[in-house]
């Protein structure tokens, strides 16, 4: 579930960073936390301390806590807001353990309302999130390639290359990709 940090993953200290800051903000204790968030001490404590790499799953989880989109806090842990981000400076932050990939084509920024991902899933993933964290966050996420079943509020769907799928985000999510394709596509976050 979760990665050793190696010296050069940066991202990942900058991660561990500001959930330590995000949590002394609101007054929590680890164990406030972990009953929040349904993550253990132990691995909040590995995880502020940059011991491990966050898994999506556990990320999504502190965001639900925090009431804060995955795409915010990285946001906060991310470069400056630029015009022009060119793709060679556009943040990558990959979950290894299951084979996801999300570069941050547009991070999201005080003057903009919206963002844009490109995440990439290997061949039989599943990635679920037990709630939104904002409750009607709205998504527009385009299929490139591959093959992707989304599950949102309890609604399945089927996507092939070119659909688009739209929703407003009011409770569990879910991402599984087919044994015999992985999937890449295009997040819009409102």
């Amino acid at each position: 579930m979760e990665n050793i940090l190696s010296d050069e993953n940066a991202i990942d200290r900058r991660i561990a960073h500001r959930l330590r800051a995000l949590r002394a903000e609101r007054n929590w204790s680890l164990d406030d936390l972990a009953k929040l968030s349904n993550v253990s001490r132990a691995t909040l404590s590995r995880l502020e301390n940059a011991a491990v790499s966050p898994t999506a799953s556990v990320l999504g989880k502190l965001c639900v806590a925090y009431g804060l989109p995955m795409s915010r806090l990285m946001r906060m842990v991310e470069e400056e807001f630029e015009p022009r981000v060119p793709r060679e400076r556009q943040p990558v932050w990959t979950d290894a353990s299951v084979g996801f990939t999300r570069r941050s084509v547009s991070p999201p920024a005080q003057a903009l309302s919206g963002e844009v991902l490109e995440c990439s899933l290997d061949a039989g993933v599943q990635i679920a999130y037990d709630a939104s964290p904002r409750a009607g966050l709205e998504h527009h996420l385009v299929l490139l390639e591959g093959r992707l079943q989304i599950t949102v509020d309890g609604h399945r769907h089927e996507l092939q290359p070119g659909d688009c799928l739209r929703y407003q985000l009011f409770g569990p999510s879910a991402f599984v990709t087919p044994a015999s394709s992985g999937a890449r596509y295009l997040l819009f976050i409102v």
